[in-house]
This record gives C-alpha cells, sequence and structure tokens, in this order.
C-alpha cells in the first residue's frame, strides 16, 4: 500500500508540474502573444509572465510589437508622360493592436508589401518624369499618409515609406544628360553675351566720356586762345595808338624814324643768318640814301642842329645794281 501511495502521489506531483508548465507563459520584451479558448480569441498576454487555462486555452500568434523594415521589391511605372521607369522602396511599420494586425489580415507582409506597390504605380504614375525625379520628399509623404489610412484597419502604424531609387531607361538617360548640357550650354551662352553686352557698355560709356573730355579740353583751348588773342590785338591797338600819338605830335620826322628803325632791323636779321654767305638785296640806293638822310634829320633835330658824327664802320658794302 505504501508503494502504490508513493506512485500516486508522484503521478499526482507529475501532473500538477506539468500543469503548471503548460500554463506559464514568458512573453519576452516587444512582444504580445494572443490567446485563444476553444479557437476563439479572448485575451492579449503583454511581456512578462502569463498563465493559460491548459488543455482549454493556447497560444495564437506571437506578433512582434518593434518597429520593422519591409523591402518593397522594384517594379517598372509609366509616369504622365509614358516614361517607363524602375522604383524600388522601403517602408518602416509597427504593430499596434496584436489581436487585430492576427485576426483582420493574413500574412501581414504580404499585404503591406502589396498595397505599397500598387499605391506607387498610383502615387507616381500622375506624375510627370521631371517631377518624379525633382519631387521625391512629396510622393513619400503621399505614400504615407494613404498606405497609412489603409493599414489602420489592421492595427498597423506606418512610420515611414522611402522610395530608394528611381531608374530611367538608358536611352531616356542619355537624353536627359544631353537636355542637360545643352541648358548648361545655353547659360553659359547668355553670361558671355551678357559679359560681352557689359563690356560693350563700358566701352563706349569710356568712348564717351573721352570724346566729352577732348571736347571740354578742345573748348577751353580755343577759349584760352579767342582770350589770347584778344589781349594780343588789344596790345597790338595800344601799340598803333601809342605810334599814332607819336606820329602824330612829331610829325615826319616821326614816320622817318620808324620806318628807318624797322628798315635797319631787316638788315640785321637778314645779315646774322649764320647760312647767309652771299647777301642779294634787290634795293635801290636812292632808297638806302633817303633813309639814311631821314635818320640823319632826326639825329640833327634831336641834337639842336648840329650834326653827329658818323659812326665808325667796320666794313663797307659796295654799292652796285639790283644784285650785290
Amino acid at each position: 500500500m505504501l508503494e502504490g501511495l508513493g506512485i500516486l502521489v508522484l503521478a499526482i506531483v507529475a501532473v500538477v508540474l506539468f500543469y503548471l508548465l503548460r500554463a506559464i507563459r514568458m512573453v519576452p520584451q516587444g512582444y504580445n502573444y494572443t490567446v485563444e479558448r476553444f479557437g476563439k480569441y479572448v485575451r492579449t498576454l503583454e511581456p512578462g509572465l502569463g498563465l493559460i487555462v491548459p488543455f482549454i486555452d493556447r497560444i495564437g500568434a506571437k506578433q512582434n510589437m518593434m518597429e520593422q523594415v519591409l523591402d518593397i521589391p522594384s517594379q517598372e511605372v509609366i509616369t504622365r508622360d509614358n516614361a517607363m521607369v524602375k522604383v524600388d522602396g522601403v517602408t518602416f511599420y509597427q504593430i499596434v493592436d496584436a489581436p487585430r494586425a492576427t485576426y483582420e489580415v493574413r500574412d501581414l507582409n504580404n499585404a503591406i508589401t502589396n498595397l505599397v506597390m500598387t499605391n506607387i504605380r498610383t502615387v507616381m504614375g500622375s506624375l510627370d518624369l521631371d517631377n518624379l525625379l525633382s519631387q521625391r520628399d512629396e510622393i513619400n509623404l503621399r505614400l504615407l499618409n494613404v498606405v497609412d489610412q489603409a493599414t489602420q484597419p489592421w492595427g498597423v502604424k506606418m512610420n515611414r515609406i522611402e522610395i530608394k531609387d528611381i531608374a530611367p531607361p538608358r536611352d531616356l538617360v542619355e537624353a536627359m544628360g544631353r537636355q542637360m548640357k545643352a541648358e548648361r550650354d545655353k547659360r553659359a551662352a547668355i553670361l558671355e553675351a551678357e559679359g560681352l553686352r557689359a563690356a560693350a557698355i563700358l566701352k563706349a560709356e569710356g568712348e564717351k566720356q573721352s570724346v566729352v573730355l577732348e571736347a571740354e579740353g578742345r573748348r577751353e583751348a580755343a577759349f584760352r586762345d579767342a582770350e589770347a588773342r584778344e589781349r594780343s590785338a588789344e596790345a597790338e591797338a595800344k601799340a598803333t595808338e601809342v605810334v599814332s600819338a607819336a606820329i602824330g605830335a612829331g610829325g615826319a620826322q616821326a614816320i622817318n624814324y620808324f620806318v628807318a628803325n624797322n628798315y635797319i632791323k631787316a638788315l640785321e636779321s637778314l645779315a646774322s643768318a649764320p647760312n647767309q654767305k652771299v647777301l642779294m638785296m634787290p634795293l635801290e640806293a636812292s632808297s638806302f640814301i633817303g633813309s639814311i638822310s631821314g635818320i640823319a634829320e632826326i639825329a640833327k633835330e634831336a641834337f639842336g642842329g648840329q650834326t653827329p658824327a658818323p659812326p665808325r664802320r667796320r666794313g663797307s658794302v659796295p654799292e652796285s645794281g639790283p644784285g650785290i
């Protein structure tokens, strides 16, 4: 009997241990477990120690509640201007409601992938190729809003959707390269033309300023020449006035004096020229003697009727005909 009782106690202990092992569930951090009773969802086990009823309850699904990354496979998209491009992406999502993520959708990752791919074709197909390449942030935002709203019934929160690569066809890339080169050449030609235009304007302005300054210089020079001529004319008029007054006061003697004085000065200038070896004077002897006699009369009158002694001459000029 003792042996039978011991066996019974051991069997009870084993059943209890087995029951406890089936009832205790350890839920790791970042996960939620759904509990089903006879196939129906009843509750959710959160991280930590959880208990279920053995043979009645069971763990339905183990949902990862952390943010997850899902690659979107590449696909071909036709843009609004009929350009074929190959697009791929990546999405970041997080399960916020484990029961709905388990029982509202089958194969959550596959559902999210197809949903994102469909909306990529819809959003990017409504744009031109140029906008597609330049408005990637706007495309990501539109995709995020649409997909997040569609996945809310599944207990999923879409955090980010990013387009990784947009690959146009090779011939289209070459055409875009030629277009970009043409645009740069156009801008370079425009800048060069603007530089030449500015240089021409500056050159014209400089020439204009030079002409203006030159004209002002000529005007100033003409003004000064006119002023000099005016002063010379005034001096000449003054000298003429003085000579006229002297002639009026002295009579014929004054006239003879001025004529003889100028005559002698002219002879001196002719005789003092260094390159004159032979002096040709087409003069009449009577005119020369008349001039000398006029000077003698002036001198006689100046010295009170006495004729001054003639000066000693160093040389004499022989008289002859018209040429000496």
